[in-house]
């Protein structure tokens, strides 16, 4: 069967895309006049997505809880979480949804033809047939309901979105997004939170929430999207014969509407809470937003993402340069959003104060003047072109499959124009026409339309505001407490009662007939055997080269590792400090801003990172390595060498004003990430104290690097701390950037490695040599017990330890446990019916486990939660189809397939860790081997990490102070 010969659909257009060697087709659905486009090519990760235009006119999240509700049972599937079940027993690659502004998009991806054909078919039937009209129960779980244990408890609000969406407002980078695009769009979809404003949510209705299913999820409002190797006829035919026929056309008013332009810029002022004892100075944040034309010009798409680079983004670049200088914040960057109707290009200066505002302002037009009239530098708009060239070539997405990245940009411009969806994925033309404008006056051009002249802009100042969170928990008891009072006693018991019903629903099992309609692969679908890992020891002159044969489409990943081992631990957070400043700073021959649009013009990016690798025959050892990654064409690659080079040896690190920058920045992006990841900056630290491992990784990168940083940003403001900062920086260099710590990794061809033996032998002469007092890496971990008050609404819980201290060893097992914990035991008391947004567990090789929450509303529930675990592992029943389940979760996530860099990065971990191939293959055979009866001698795994007894969290003072006697230390995460 061919695409042509098929009925119900039309094709719209059908050619060949060269840049994403695929075959396009765009197609419309005859009946329903659903939108279809096809990628179809050689690739074996296959990807299938289903969106909706779905503009919300209020802040009550109504898109969002539909999202998540959709995903709660359908006609063909009508247990209570077929997302759960599909998760636990699928190879997929990706499965997940997302609410964007104006679109819902529910994307899957697998490598598996009979696990892909099942995910599209419960996506598709959740869709189109959720179980949402049949109970408002799945409303009240996963939107927000109103709870009450008996007839004197207080009247509270819970559900998993309100609770999500109160981890969200949490974050003061999160509030400064939406209330940008708030302040430029107030007449449009973009005025509004698509995921739910917390003091909004609770108004949205359970009939308006059906309503705007209604309307929106219907296939005449729909966009269909297939990508990779498949019989794409197959696939079109299945989704009209059991869907699309299945519906007549439906008129869908769901065009996003477009903000007419200001006739001046306007200025907003919001508040953002901190604690009562964080200072108000130094604490706004300050923004200059332009609206920049339409989404569907191709050429701007991609030519002000060139200019957020050379003009804010770079280090060095002018308007960073300038505001940095006159004082006006700590971070100062520039964002370009270009996934909507109308980008949105902001300039913004964290950690500044409101009385700025003006010299703010000031400060940007001047630049923007200067570099029209002078001319932007060259150099910095090639090495921004370069950059984004490279990133579209190489195609490399990490975990998550190319043909996905493609299926969520092609909404950029398909969404707004139904013929339209492969301007932004079909690049290759657009770079070499902007390759071409370099060197006139086109992106001066852009700046004077869009960023000078244009009256369509705000700014915008995030304020500080002392205990608002306290201020609107109050202000919200104080409603609940009102309207409880309203309410008749009929009322009170009717709210009690749905309260007691709604968590019966929770808890009362799905019916096991029902459990067997979603469709299962059987365990000789899986591989048995492991992936083999990929590398030669090689040696020239005494250099140690790992190299990793392997087709990389003409790309080299080029990776010096350098052994830690004769640094102290008291220097770990210098070292981590050593990888934030290399490349940011001026060096022999280049200023930092000319060296890092050359490393951009040259390479593909160079990065830092610190690592820890566990020796798999002696889990209590484990190696530390500084590494310096490069990616670059191969062309380049000598070029790469001599970078690198120029980076590690020839640094000025006595540049006090450049430290002070560099440790201001650094200072406010951590203190934003460390809350809004607090899950995994709470494990990390749970685990520190009693892993060595761990606390290496908190030293480099969680609340002890943070720390670290803290002090070093106070000591470099004197002239006697910022010289002992900038010795102790050279010192470490000349301990660690040394020809006997030195391993040259490379992934390529043979071919490809043909210089690259010469090439290192030179590099290793380079480094240092001279004699230094070399240290001992010895770690001594210590309980501590921690909780870190932060102004958020939520609670991030772990409780963490190590099971092979106890002489337990690794089964691969554990893998099922993770999936089995993370979506079954934890899942339904920890999301279900504790309303938490996530929930997981670990349990590493070197026996750090742990148990995390993600934007809990509770603590010591939680925690309680987590005691209980081995007790229900000892008692755990299941048939052998939910073992099953368990175990094809546990392979997809071993399985994922691995871009080139990834399996050269593969192959380097099972070399710094020593690891056998007949080890890697016995814990695979274990996973697959797994029964009910492994799974209840995993108890002891759990009782054995779970008596360190080590605690941390990330929350609220309330919380934290009902729980007070599981710390020993309570302390401010950003301390004032």
């Amino acid at each position: 069967m061919r695409i042509e010969d098929l009925d119900a659909y039309e094709i719209v257009e059908k050619r060949r895309i060269e840049d994403l060697n695929s075959e396009s087709y765009l197609l419309s659905h005859k009946k329903t006049k659903a939108r279809i486009a096809l990628l179809s090519n050689d690739e074996e990760n296959k990807v299938f997505s289903i969106g909706f235009r779905t503009p919300p006119k209020d802040s009550t999240g109504v898109a969002h809880i539909i999202e998540h509700t959709v995903l709660c049972g359908s006609r063909e599937f009508p247990i209570k979480d077929p997302f759960v079940e599909l998760v636990k027993g699928s190879l997929n690659t990706f499965l997940n949804a997302m609410t964007y502004p104006d679109k819902t998009v529910y994307p899957i991806a697998s490598c598996n033809d009979a696990d892909f054909q099942n995910l599209m078919h419960v996506y598709l039937d959740a869709v189109f047939y959720p179980n949402i009209y049949k109970t408002d129960k799945i409303f009240k779980q996963e939107g927000w309901h109103y709870e009450m244990e008996d007839e004197s408890s207080d009247l509270t609000i819970n559900g998993v979105v309100y609770n999500e969406m109160k981890g969200a407002f949490s974050s003061a980078d999160d509030v400064l997004s939406r209330e940008i695009q708030n302040s430029l769009y107030p007449d449009t979809t973009y005025g509004f939170e698509s995921g739910g404003d917390p003091d909004h949510i609770y108004e949205l209705t359970y009939e308006d929430y059906l309503d705007f299913h209604r309307k929106y999820y219907h296939p005449s409002n729909s966009y269909i999207y297939l990508y990779g190797n498949m019989d794409m006829a197959e696939k079109l035919d299945y989704i009209d014969k059991n869907y699309l026929s299945k519906f007549d056309y439906l008129e869908v008013d769901s065009e996003i509407a477009t903000q007419e332009g200001f006739t001046s810029p306007k200025e907003v002022r919001k508040p953002y809470s901190i604690l009562e004892s964080d200072s108000e100075l130094k604490n706004t944040y300050l923004s200059y937003n332009c609206s920049i034309g339409s989404t569907l010009d191709r050429k701007t798409y991609i030519a002000f993402d060139i200019l957020d680079y050379a003009l804010c983004s770079a280090p060095g670049a002018p308007i960073k340069k300038a505001l940095i200088d006159k004082g006006i914040g700590q971070d100062v960057y520039s964002e370009y959003d270009n996934g909507i109707k109308q980008p949105v290009f902001s300039i913004i200066a964290k950690n500044a104060d409101s009385f700025q505002k003006d010299e703010f302002v000031k400060t940007i037009v001047e630049v923007l003047e200067k570099q029209v009239k002078e001319g932007i530098d060259k150099k910095a708009l090639m090495a921004g072109l370069s950059y984004d060239e490279f990133k579209y070539r190489e195609a490399d997405f990490g975990r998550f499959p190319k043909g996905l990245l493609y299926g969520l940009q092609i909404y950029d411009s398909w969404l707004y124009d139904d013929k339209l969806p492969w301007i932004h994925v079909e690049a290759n033309n657009t770079f070499a026409e902007l390759k071409k404008e370099v060197d006139g006056d086109y992106f001066e051009k852009l700046i004077v339309k869009y960023l000078l002249d244009n009256t369509h802009k705000t700014v915008l100042l995030l304020e500080p505001e002392k205990g608002l969170t306290e201020k609107k928990d109050a202000e919200l008891a104080d409603k609940l407490a009102v309207y409880k009072a309203s309410l008749s006693k009929d009322e009170i018991k009717k709210i009690v009662r749905e309260t007691k019903e709604l968590k019966e629903y929770q808890e009362t099992p799905d019916d096991p007939e029902d459990l067997k309609k979603i469709p299962l692969l059987k365990l000789s679908d899986l591989k048995k055997e492991a992936e083999q890992f990929k590398f030669e020891e090689r040696e020239m002159d005494g250099v140690k080269i790992l190299f990793h044969d392997i087709f990389t489409n003409g790309i080299d990943y080029l990776t010096f590792v350098f052994d830690l081992k004769n640094i102290d631990a008291e220097d770990l957070p210098y070292a981590a400090v050593l990888k934030k400043v290399l490349g940011m700073m001026d060096t022999k021959h280049y200023t930092y801003g000319d060296l890092y649009n050359e490393i951009n013009i040259r390479t593909g990016g160079i990065s830092g990172s610190i690592s820890t690798y566990t020796d798999s025959s002696d889990v209590k050892k484990f190696e530390t390595a500084f590494e310096i990654s490069v990616k670059v064409l191969h062309d380049n690659l000598l070029y790469a060498f001599e970078l690198v080079k120029e980076i590690l040896t020839c640094t000025k690190f006595d540049d006090t004003k450049r430290l002070k920058e560099i440790f201001g920045e650094q200072y406010a992006r951590l203190s934003s990430d460390l809350s809004s990841a607090g899950h995994q900056t709470a494990a990390l630290r749970a685990m520190s104290y009693v892993s060595p491992a761990a606390f290496v990784s908190d030293q480099v990168s969680g609340i002890g690097y943070f720390r670290t940083l803290e002090e070093l940003s106070k000591k470099v403001e004197t002239d006697e701390g910022a010289k002992e900062i900038s010795e102790h920086l050279y010192r470490l260099c000349r301990l660690i950037f040394r020809p006997e710590n030195l391993l040259v990794d490379i992934t390529g061809t043979e071919k490809e490695y043909e210089n690259v033996p010469n090439e290192s032998v030179k590099f290793a002469k380079a480094l240092f040599t001279d004699e230094c007092q070399k240290g001992n890496l010895e770690i001594t971990t210590t309980k501590k017990n921690e909780a870190f008050v932060t102004a958020g609404q939520v609670q991030y819980v772990c409780r963490a330890g190590n099971y092979a201290d106890k002489g337990l060893k690794y089964n691969g097992a554990l893998r099922v446990l993770k999936v089995m914990m993370g979506y079954d035991y934890l899942w339904r008391n920890i999301r279900v019916l504790g309303g938490a947004y996530g929930c997981m567990s670990s349990y590493a090789k070197n026996g750090d486990s742990a148990f995390v929450t993600y934007r809990d509303p509770n603590l010591q529930n939680s925690i309680d939660v987590f005691e209980k675990a081995s007790d229900y592992l000892r008692n755990f029943e299941a048939d052998d189809r939910v073992i099953l389940q368990y175990i094809i979760g546990a392979i997809s996530d071993l399985d994922t397939p691995k871009t080139p860099s990834g399996k050269g990065t593969y192959g380097l971990t099972a070399y710094m860790c020593h690891a056998k191939m007949e080890n890697i293959q016995k814990n695979r055979e274990e996973l697959l081997g797994t029964t009910k009866e492994t799974i209840r001698s995993l108890a002891a795994y759990v009782d054995a990490f779970m008596e360190d007894n080590c605690v941390c969290v990330i929350g609220t003072a309330d919380k934290i102070e009902e729980s007070r006697s599981l710390f020993n230390v309570v302390e401010q995460l950003v301390k004032a």
